[in-house]
């Protein structure tokens, strides 16, 4: 694409329709763009859109569409084409940042962030000038620019904090200190002069402070992963200032709004977490600074107040004191009686209230609500950090601090049963003050894993969660009967079976609940006590116990997902999936009504699929339902096709590109249902799947792969006589798997297949292509996976074929290849080989070698007998060689360009392990014992002698061993 008025005019037009909200307009405008985004100069002409168009709004739509574009293509992959061609880079580089300095607000954070995304693969290496192009710009006195470099550089370094250690990323801390850490102070208190001299003048402050903001979480990326020297040395400017910042209190910086956190307070939150940070990891070079620390923000909770602005604020302010108090040197500020009653009283306790906010925030924003509550992303939240700081103040001080909020449990719930419909909050307080006085860890999984021996939890749950819970109407105090559920599943390891299996009909019921919240939280709640473990690794609750309430688990589940807002509910989807397997042949009688309902709720959801994990339960409820009819009675398959095929060929048509990887799955698993020939709806299907466009994309190739082995495995004849014309198609598809680092073991999946099954005469005329490219991508790339990989198709053709056909075609390629391939590859490289099945194959096809091919025996290969017996008797028993050499460590781990769906494998389709070798050979080494047996018949005394003079002492004794336990002997 030429950087032409035309061109611009084009893209704008395009761009326009994007934003359109009707879906007719707006998708091909997305698909053009996706069409034209290789096109050499696209990316500038997007550039010189957002710098030079009219319209504010085309401005803003380049600038994300160039950002994304940056985010999809600029990662180079190995073995996939470079996205963005060279000039285009180095044209982008060279102009970015002073585009990104001179655009408004809006903009720049996305070129920001596109500067950020570069820099995370380019810098330092391939962009060496950034930083000092950044630092240059500190000197220009304008905060507009400075604050767009400031923000450039938090985006780019703000990965330190969650780096592993490695030389590599210490180098490249090390040269942005060198470049960036002295300016940035200097900045820092330049920025601090121009505060106090306008002090007066709201809009500069504004301005200012925001400096401030990204100056401070600079600090705090620059010193997590250790303590600089620098800023060690300075650490008295910049913890002085800091600490003069915390008690400031500047009018004109207050804000009239109780929602949104205004600057001051965005501030002073970043610098109670860089003094948090300072205070665990590096408290002995902090201590001096430590105490005042610890009044200045004592004395910010104590007076801030309970609007929601503060939540940030006063939730790192706590968190500062959690880390605080759990530091065996810092105990003594916090030993004397008063003052552990004075935390309890003036912070833990007003922090755990519910407010107002929060109730808001319950009925009208539920998924917010159980996002935080459920899945700990509250990280910020008030509750989460006086939670947090009771259990750090529970290390030491356990004893006192229990007595102190026994009391005030008990005091909360007197008040709330002198008036529950007007206390509740009372109530709902105390349940959250027990939950984090008696968990003391936590995880996803199992729930409560330690908890306080000075709680009583089964007496509190009997006398004060279960009422609630018991009562007959489901829909009153709903944030009393979250708690209750909440609570059951908290502390389900700690509250003995019989009161769970009593729990689980009031769960059932409040399936039925009006809330999001309750219902939502009932659906985990049995979905995480249908995972208990019991004894001898079942279920804790077993399908047994489940019978009486079978019908309205299944109906209350379904019904839920009827209830609004919850239409695309993951833990009602999830609690399906898992009452599905738990429950197993039980769901039989409900599978007409269920599956139709789940293909109903399949359809709707394919024409926008929003909830990734919704999906993916829902997939995997589908493949549930069809392996236990299936199991029961496998003439079911054929039902199970009518229903769902419909909607699979209106995703397939349309091109659902996140269902696409899970309906080959499914049909995989449908398909190895059949026992018999492959139905005519499959073999129309064939065809279709062999298009290169279904290949483009990483997520569609592992359920491809297997979808075409069922193919194979149940109909090759089929192929073989009515699709014969299809075979180039499929093995160019393993050419094209073959070529790919990361894909080449999906190609041998798929040539394996076709070697095991394909009638001999189909693939005749390929076979030597085959092997030659193989010599091909062995020369260009020998990776360890890809050996391992050859090495189980050589002998799996070995078994398929003979062992003497495969001498001949690799030495039809080139002579002597054979006894090359036994002495560089085989020989050498065996024992890296893993998997049972994978060495049984590998076991056969080298006895078929050594025993069954007349070369071995007498031409110049001879040499490579003993040898090769000696690298199989080393794979039978020394340990497999797992080393993989360090540049290669890296393959396999290339994320996947960002809009595609990466794959995801559904835990219920899985594929049983297949074994081509089968009852043919059960062990191994007592078929090489027999095999070894018929040779030495056939020539008396030659392996005898062989093994005599050459075979090593160990290698002999196991030998004899295998002969010994087949009771055959050598001639």
């Amino acid at each position: 694409m030429e950087l032409s008025d035309a061109n611009l005019q084009t893209l704008t037009e395009y761009l326009k329709k994007t934003l359109d909200p009707d879906p007719a307009v707006r998708r091909p405008a997305e698909k053009f763009l996706e069409s034209v985004e290789g096109s050499q100069n696209y990316p500038l002409l997007l550039l010189t859109l957002l710098e030079k168009s009219q319209e504010n709004v085309i401005k803003v739509c380049a600038s994300v569409t160039f950002k994304n574009y940056i985010k999809r293509n600029w990662r180079i992959v190995e073995d996939e084409p470079n996205k963005i061609c060279e000039s285009d880079r180095i044209a982008i580089k060279a102009n970015i940042v002073p585009l990104m300095l001179s655009s408004p607000e809006q903009i720049q954070k996305q070129l920001s962030d596109a500067i950020s995304i570069i820099g995370r693969e380019d810098f330092p290496q391939k962009w060496p000038d950034l930083l000092t192009e950044m630092v240059n710009r500190f000197q220009s006195g304008d905060f507009h620019v400075i604050n767009g470099v400031l923000r450039t550089a938090h985006s780019l370094f703000k990965r330190y904090r969650h780096e592993f250690k490695s030389n590599e990323l210490w180098t490249e801390i090390k040269l942005v200190l060198d470049a960036f850490a002295l300016p940035l102070t200097n900045l820092f208190k330049a920025t601090i002069e121009l505060c106090s001299t306008h002090a007066n003048d709201a809009s500069a402050l504004k301005v200012l402070f925001s400096s401030l903001i990204l100056i401070a979480k600079l600090f705090y990326s620059l010193n997590f992963q250790d303590l600089p020297e620098f800023f060690e040395d300075n650490m008295e400017t910049w913890m002085t200032n800091f600490h003069s910042l915390l008690t400031l209190d500047n009018k004109l910086l207050q804000t009239d709004d109780e929602e949104e956190a205004g600057l001051l307070e965005l501030l002073k939150s970043q610098i109670c977490d860089n003094a948090a940070l300072y205070a665990q990891k590096y408290d002995e070079e902090f201590q001096p600074y430590l105490p005042r620390f610890v009044t200045a923000i004592w004395n910010l909770l104590v007076t801030t107040g309970q609007e929601v602005k503060y939540d940030l604020l006063v939730s790192n302010a706590i968190q500062f004191l959690a880390s605080v108090c759990e530091r065996p040197h810092y105990k003594h500020l916090f030993e004397d009686q008063n003052t552990l009653t004075s935390i309890c009283e003036k912070v833990i306790v007003p922090n755990m209230e519910f407010r107002a906010a929060d109730e808001e925030a319950f009925e009208d924003n539920s998924e917010e609500y159980i996002r935080r509550d459920l899945e700990g992303s509250d990280i910020d939240t008030r509750r989460r950090a006086a939670c947090d700081l009771v259990r750090g103040l529970c290390k030491f001080f356990e004893g006192p601090v229990t007595g102190i909020f026994s009391g005030y449990v008990n005091s909360m719930l007197q008040e709330y049963a002198k008036n529950p419909s007007v206390n509740w909050k009372h109530k709902d307080a105390a349940i959250y003050l027990v939950t984090s006085l008696a968990s003391k860890a936590q995880t996803q999984k199992h729930g409560i894993t330690q908890a306080n021996e000075l709680v009583n939890l089964t007496e509190f749950f009997v006398n004060h969660i279960q009422p609630d819970l018991k009562s007959a109407t489901v829909n009153e105090f709903p944030v009393l009967k979250a708690d209750g559920i909440k609570y059951i599943m908290i502390f389900r390891n700690q509250v003995p079976k019989e009161q769970l299996l009593m729990s689980i009909p009031l769960l059932i019921n409040h399936l039925q609940a009006e809330s999001i919240v309750v219902h939502t939280y009932a659906a985990h709640a049995l979905e995480r006590l249908f995972t208990m473990r019991g004894t001898n690794n079942t279920t804790l609750i077993t399908a047994a116990e489940m019978a009486p309430f079978v019908e309205v688990l299944l109906t209350n589940l379904f019904k839920a997902l009827t209830l609004p807002g919850s239409s695309e509910n993951e833990y009602i989807m999830k609690a399906i999936m898992r009452s599905f397997s738990l429950l197993q042949e039980s769901i039989i009688p409900y599978i007409p009504s269920v599956i139709t309902q789940l293909t109903q709720k399949l359809l709707a959801v394919s024409k926008n699929p929003s909830k990734p994990h919704f999906n993916h339960y829902m997939f995997e409820s589908i493949c549930l339902s069809i392996r236990i009819t299936c199991k029961a009675n496998p003439e079911a398959v054929g039902s199970f096709e009518e229903a769902l095929f419909l909607v699979f060929t209106e995703i397939l048509q349309n091109d659902v590109q996140e269902f696409i990887p899970y309906v080959f799955q499914v049909m995989s698993l449908l398909l190895e249902m059949h026992k018999t020939e492959i139905p005519s709806s499959y073999m129309a299907l064939f065809p279709h799947l062999l298009q290169p466009v279904l290949w483009e994309r990483t997520g569609n190739i592992p359920p491809l792969v297997r979808l075409l082995q069922a193919f194979l495995e149940r109909g090759a004849s089929t192929i073989a006589s009515a699709a014969a014309d299809k075979i180039p198609g499929l093995l160019g598809v393993f050419q094209k798997l073959i070529a790919s680092k990361a894909n080449d073991h999906q190609g041998f999946y798929l040539l394996n297949s076709i070697i095991e099954h394909m009638p001999p005469e189909s693939v005749d005329q390929y076979r030597k292509q085959i092997f030659i490219l193989l010599f091909q991508r062995l020369q260009n790339s020998k990776t360890t996976k890809f050996i391992k990989s050859f090495l189980v198709f050589i002998n799996l053709y070995c078994i398929r074929y003979g062992a003497l056909a495969l001498q001949e075609i690799f030495d039809s390629i080139q002579p002597k290849m054979f006894g090359m391939v036994l002495e560089k590859i085989i020989i050498p490289e065996i024992q890296k080989v893993s998997g049972q099945v994978e060495k049984k194959i590998c076991a056969v096809g080298i006895t078929k070698i050594l025993t069954e091919c007349p070369p071995m025996m007498d031409t110049e290969y001879t040499k490579l007998w003993i040898p090769l017996l000696q690298a199989l008797i080393g794979l039978f028993e020394l340990p497999e060689d797992d080393t993989i050499p360090d540049e290669e460590h890296f393959i396999d781990i290339e994320d996947t360009p960002g809009y595609q769906t990466a794959f995801s494998q559904l835990a219920f389709a899985g594929k049983k392990e297949h074994d081509p070798v089968g009852q043919m050979v059960n062990n191994p080494r007592i078929h090489l014992a027999q095999s070894l047996h018929k040779l030495s018949t056939a020539c008396p005394g030659r392996v005898l002698s062989m093994l005599s003079t050459s075979l090593n002492a160990e290698a002999l004794q196991y030998l004899q061993g295998y002969l010994q336990a087949a009771s055959v002997s050598l001639l």
